[in-house]
């Protein structure tokens, strides 16, 4: 991006301050905002998404703290670069800005040359970001329109990542492995796009060579998501979701808690949207007859019998709530 397509917020209750800043920014070719105290920034922050902020951190009302703290915590707004300029050189206040969220500190007087270089490099990193945000997307929307696109499939990938992520937290599981086991539910079957329609559609039992074709799919959907660093916690998800308890499933034959408890958790679900979703070669099931199913394999070891039970228990759960 060139200096003159982005756009800097300068959050300053000194008009002088301001001024100045203005004037080294605009001498650089950068679109320069101002607002002057932290109600206005945080309106305008959320209304024009800035590429970088230069905030002041003593103003009246809400400080440049809370300030960079809201900006932090928006969906929209956490990975805008902020600079916080401050006359405090306490480490104290160094570590209220860092847990604030700040991404640098520029020392009142700051000298020209170390303001544009900072700006400049924060600016480039968050391009960075973006870019790798935009790349999830796009995997993301590839591994749903394979999805939808399908009239056997349609929206399985959807209600594995929702019903596994569900099942995590009723399990207990911490906020950020729940997300994780939510991404790998959108992607564990995107290697599916390897796979020949002609196979996945076919409306009879697969041959020995077709389904050694179908099993492929968990190594292929870990080598499309590999290079995205985004996607690095949910590669052991997307490549095992097919491994059983007993060490009978595939591609590498794991067993028992080798077998990351997040692949446990989405095959036991992603089984039940199987069998109850229709199929060219036969009918869905009935829930409850899909869970018989499930809980019988789970005694012969083909499922982790501690993610069977939870699971059935959320599901009544779910039936009993729905009929209160």
């Amino acid at each position: 991006m060139e200096n003159g397509s982005a756009n800097v917020l300068i959050v300053d209750d000194n008009i002088q301050n301001i001024e100045l800043l203005e004037a080294i920014l605009l001498s650089r070719g950068y679109h320069v905002h101002k607002a002057y105290n932290g109600e206005d920034a945080l309106k305008m922050v959320d209304k024009m998404l800035p590429h970088i902020i230069l905030l002041d951190v003593m103003m009246p009302g809400i400080d440049g703290y809370e300030v960079c703290k809201r900006i932090k915590h928006g969906e929209k707004t956490r990975f805008i670069p902020v600079i916080m300029l401050t006359a405090l050189n306490g480490l104290d206040d160094k570590i209220k800005g860092i847990e604030a969220g700040a991404d640098d500190f520029l020392a009142k007087p700051f000298q020209k040359p170390e303001l544009i270089a900072r700006v400049k490099s924060l600016i480039k990193l968050r391009n960075l970001i973006v870019e790798l945000d935009s790349a999830q997307n796009v995997i993301y929307s590839l591994a749903l329109a394979l999805d939808f696109n399908d009239p056997y499939t349609h929206g399985h990938s959807q209600r594995v990542s929702d019903m596994s992520a569900r099942l995590a937290e009723f399990m207990g599981l911490s906020q950020n492995e729940q997300q994780i086991i939510r991404h790998a539910g959108v992607l564990h079957d995107i290697g599916k796009i390897a796979t020949d329609k002609k196979v996945l559609h076919k409306p009879a039992s697969l041959d020995k060579i077709e389904y050694n074709h179908v099993k492929e799919h968990p190594v292929i959907g870990e080598k499309i998501c590999s290079p995205l660093n985004f996607a690095k916690p949910v590669l052991p998800i997307i490549r095992w979701h097919h491994e059983h308890f007993n060490g009978s499933g595939y591609p590498d034959g794991l067993a028992g808690s080798n077998i990351p408890l997040g692949a446990r958790i989405l095959s036991v679900v992603d089984v039940y949207d199987a069998l109850t979703s229709a199929r060219p070669y036969r009918q869905g099931l009935l829930p409850d007859k899909a869970l018989e199913i499930i809980n019988t394999e789970a005694c012969k070891g083909y499922w982790d019998a501690n993610v069977v039970k939870p699971f059935i228990d959320m599901l009544k759960t779910d039936s009993a709530s729905s009929n209160a």
